[in-house]
C-alpha cells in the first residue's frame, strides 16, 4: 500500500472511530487499531490528533468545495446555480456518507480553528448564492434549508427517511429555478 493510500486508510479510519464512538473517542491508539497500522505508523503520518483531524477537515472539505465548484462550472442554467450547485453536493455527501460530518464534529469539538477555511468558503458560497439570479432571501432559504437536512442527518436530529429527503432535495432544487 502506498503513503498516499495508507494516509487516507487512516483518515477513513479516523472518520469510523468518531461515528460510531463519539469525538471524545477519537485517540490516536483507537485510529490505529482501527487502521490495522502501529501507532508508529500513524504517527509517520500525522504527528499528532491535531494533525489528524486538520487532515480529516482538509480532505472531506476539499471534496466538497470540489463538488460545488464542479457543479457550478457545469450548470446548463446560470439563474440559481449556486444554490443548486450547494443542494446537489449536501445531497451526494448524505448519500455517499462522505463523513465530513465527521471531520467537522471532531473539529468543532476539539479546536473550533480548524474550521476557518470551511468558514470562509461559506461566506464566499453565501455571498454568490445571494447574487445567484433568484430572490436572495428565496436562495438564502434553499442554502439554510440544506444545512438543516444536512445537520438533522449528520447529528440524527429527526432524520428523514430516503424518499421523503430526496423529495425535499428535489423541491430545494425547484426553488432555484
Amino acid at each position: 500500500m502506498n503513503s498516499n493510500s495508507k494516509r487516507s486508510s487512516i483518515l477513513l479510519a479516523a472518520s469510523i472511530v468518531v461515528k460510531n464512538n463519539g469525538v471524545e473517542k477519537l485517540t490516536l491508539e483507537a485510529v490505529a487499531k482501527e487502521a490495522g497500522v502501529s501507532k508508529g505508523g500513524l504517527l509517520h503520518h500525522f504527528p499528532n490528533k491535531e494533525a489528524l483531524i486538520k487532515s480529516m477537515v482538509e480532505e472531506l472539505t476539499s471534496d466538497f468545495f470540489s463538488n460545488v465548484q464542479e457543479r457550478v462550472a457545469n450548470a446548463s442554467r446560470e439563474t440559481g446555480k449556486w444554490g443548486r450547485a450547494f443542494v446537489q453536493a449536501i445531497d451526494d455527501d448524505l448519500k455517499e456518507e462522505q463523513e465530513i460530518s465527521t471531520a467537522l464534529s471532531a473539529a468543532l469539538f476539539t479546536n473550533p480553528d480548524i474550521l476557518k477555511k470551511f468558514q470562509d468558503q461559506y461566506s464566499v458560497w453565501q455571498n454568490n448564492i445571494e447574487n445567484d439570479g433568484i430572490d436572495p432571501v428565496r436562495s438564502t432559504i434553499v442554502r439554510l434549508a440544506a444545512d438543516g437536512l444536512w445537520y438533522s442527518e449528520m447529528f440524527g436530529l429527526g432524520a428523514l427517511d430516503k424518499d421523503l429527503r430526496d423529495k425535499v432535495i428535489q423541491e430545494l432544487i425547484n426553488m432555484t429555478e
